[in-house]
């Protein structure tokens, strides 16, 4: 039977099942974190199996159960409509490439041009997640050139510092598509960079994801005291921004490779209590705005690491519901990759063995990767695949064609780790 249920009705069911609760247990859990009194508990029980059926919470009772489940609101239920990009950029700048292009020969730069510079930037980091990297590469470095080379121009001080902070965004950008593409000196030169672009405009949020690059560096790297250090420094500089929401969750990460659960936890609500308090985000396909999906994503990589399948398990569904369109095509690409191969994880673990090779298969197919990141994942998949089948030709096959794509990037090896 098709179950017709909203998206976030079958989650919370699924969150509730995750943790062995009854619908009574997860009433008397919700009342742990609400504000205020809750209503008896058979009048919450009536109004948690209409909450499962399908009618939505109000407004009080959404922050509630998202906090529960540790995530957050917007994560879980759905978010006002958005207008359609394309058409948010034409009416923000109304320029094409060659009239900015040709603004920017001017010996003078207006505010309009920069504001087209603003909005090219963001596009470009919005289109992180689907352009081929070789051809967003390619982009970057010529919109950085150009936007570098109006320090030769005449500008006011704030144009001066707009004009540091783009170069800076665009930098961030060039360094993480050099990193996934293996170039990895390249790319912390690149970060360093844009690091420096953010000192000098004192630009918080720019430093602070120069820092969350710094921490994934170390995290795909096997650096997990580096990952700490690089996450606390990005958070003391940039703390009102939504990359300290990520800072949190490469913190968390870190703890959970070290096998610390308490840490991760509380590395983990600390992010969670920041993006709830932060407003929805007007573009959430930019790669430098942490959106509340994203949340999801991270505490699914925690959770794979302590050994928590059931809630890793529902939160790589969710992880894929959430990145892939009505039509089967992938909004998020390397999200679900990794949320594969947690399946694919806790699949081998419940002796699954063929649904733990098609996700692990699956998660090396798409043709836009974070190879360091796949990489680091995938290393967890094969490490249950060693433990578990290593006499089954099936698994030896995988286990040799990771390996081939590990030896193409040695240097994203962990520290210690040797071949598949």
């Amino acid at each position: 039977m098709t179950d017709d249920r909203p998206a976030w009705a079958r989650r919370i069911a699924a969150e509730r099942m995750a943790r062995d609760w009854s619908q009574r247990d997860a009433v008397r859990a919700l009342r742990a974190h609400a504000p205020t009194e809750l209503p008896a508990e058979e009048s919450m029980i009536r109004q948690w199996k209409r909450w499962e059926s399908g009618q939505m919470p109000n407004d009080f009772y959404q922050p509630i159960i998202a906090a529960l489940f540790g995530t957050v609101t917007r994560a879980l239920f759905p978010a006002p409509a958005r207008r359609d990009g394309d058409r948010e950029i034409l009416a923000a700048s109304g320029m094409e490439t060659l009239e900015i292009v040709s603004r920017l020969n001017r010996s003078d730069v207006d505010n309009a041009t920069l504001d087209a510079l603003r909005i090219t930037t963001d596009r470009l980091a919005s289109e992180y997640p689907f352009m081929p990297s070789e051809q967003l590469l390619i982009e970057g470095r010529q919109w950085l050139r150009r936007v570098v080379e109006l320090h030769t121009k005449s500008l006011t001080l704030a144009q001066h510092r707009e004009v540091l902070a783009l170069s800076g965004w665009l930098a961030l950008l060039v360094g993480c598509v050099e990193y996934d593409t293996g170039d990895r000196h390249a790319a912390e030169s690149t970060r360093q960079a844009a690091l420096s672009l953010a000192t000098e405009a004192d630009h918080a949020e720019v430093a602070g994801w120069a820092h969350e690059m710094r921490a994934w560096f170390a995290l795909t790297t096997g650096d997990y005291r580096g990952v700490i250090a690089a996450s606390q420094a990005g958070a003391e500089v940039a703390q009102h921004h939504s990359v300290a929401v990520q800072l949190a969750a490469q913190e968390a990460k870190a703890w959970a490779r070290i096998g610390d659960r308490r840490q991760v936890e509380v590395a983990l609500d600390k992010g969670r209590r920041l993006l709830e308090g932060m407003p929805y985000p007007a573009n959430l396909d930019n790669h430098f705005v942490v959106d509340p999906a994203k949340f999801d994503f991270y505490a699914m990589d925690c959770y794979r690491l302590v050994g928590e399948d059931k809630l890793a398990r529902t939160l790589a569904e969710e992880v894929l519901r959430a990145g892939t369109d009505f039509d089967g095509t992938e909004r998020s690409p390397m999200r679900n990759a990794e949320a594969r191969v947690t399946l694919g994880v806790t699949a081998a673990r419940e002796g699954d063995l063929e649904q733990a090779l098609m996700m692990g298969e699956r998660a090396l197919e798409g043709d836009r990767q974070s190879v360091p990141s796949l990489i680091m994942t995938s290393r967890e998949l094969a490490a249950e695949m060693r433990r578990r089948y290593s006499s089954e030709p099936a698994a030896q096959d995988y286990l040799a064609r990771l390996h081939h794509l590990g030896s193409e990037r040695p240097g994203f090896l962990p520290q210690g780790a040797g071949s598949c």
